[in-house]
């Protein structure tokens, strides 16, 4: 089966999907983690240090594979930072839908990866919407008023141009 059909797709849908598959693998990775630490620092603790992993693991996946045409003027470091501090509604909406599934359900605690997955779908289109906006974009806010704006959608991030970089045009060799 060809997957030629998701080139066709509208461009911002193609980013969707490929944001998806990260988070996916994220929840994978998250799982893992956890379950790895859960032992050794507790449930909660355990739950958190996940997250950064996680994170930090879609960070990259997303720089090189979903973003992959936006956001390279930047150094990897301060990127990443942007990427954890932007998307910490994300983080919040995640990392709160787990810890109430937690709460109430002695099943989520027998079986976190229940309430890490719920997680995870809690905090998609907040963590898609601020990693386009704020941290893969072809240039940074100058201001933070510019921020700002962009954050509250008063004003809109300078788009992405899709389409590879062309050569030298003709006759400029």
């Amino acid at each position: 089966m060809s997957l030629r059909f998701i080139e066709e797709l509208p461009p911002g849908l193609v980013r969707f999907i490929r944001f998806g598959t990260v988070g996916t693998l994220g929840l994978v990775w998250d799982t893992a983690t956890l379950y790895a630490l859960r032992p050794l620092i507790g449930l909660t603790a355990a739950t958190l240090a996940a997250y950064f992993v996680a994170a930090s693991l879609n960070w990259a996946a997303n720089r090189f594979w979903t973003f992959r045409d936006a956001g390279r003027f930047e150094h990897p470091v301060l990127q990443w930072l942007r990427f954890l501090s932007a998307n910490s509604l994300g983080f919040t909406l995640n990392r709160g839908t787990i810890f109430l599934l937690y709460f109430v359900s002695p099943l989520c605690v027998r079986y976190p990866v229940i309430a890490l997955a719920a997680g995870a779908i809690a905090g998609l289109a907040a963590n898609f919407t601020l990693s386009r906006r704020l941290v893969f974009r072809e240039k940074p806010p100058e201001s933070l008023q510019e921020l700002a704006e962009i954050t509250t959608g008063l004003a809109e991030p300078e788009p992405i141009d899709p389409s590879p970089p062309s050569a030298s045009p003709p006759g400029t060799h």
